[in-house]
């Protein structure tokens, strides 16, 4: 099902008596989550709700955030040294 911004919305999930929830089997499939993935919970700024990433997303995320703040150095190095 379609939802607005690119999103899509897999079902719904209910937490048992454990904390615990199951992922619905259209989102594993298509997201490929498989028997002991790991999965980061992360929190929205207003508690409303959380988001679940596969660790290798959160990897390739750190992965382009260091690769620009290692632009961002470069860019700074050579600012400071035309201001020189």
């Amino acid at each position: 099902m379609g939802v607005p911004g690119n999103k899509k919305l897999y079902g719904t999930a209910t937490v048992g008596s454990k904390g615990q929830i199951v992922i619905p089997a259209d989102a594993r499939e298509e997201l490929n989550i498989q028997p002991g993935d790991r999965l980061y919970v992360l929190g929205s700024m207003h508690g409303s709700g959380i988001v679940l990433l596969k660790e290798d997303m959160i990897e390739h995320i750190v992965e382009q955030m260091s690769a620009q703040i290692e632009g961002f150095r470069e860019a700074k190095k050579h600012t400071d040294e035309f201001n020189d």
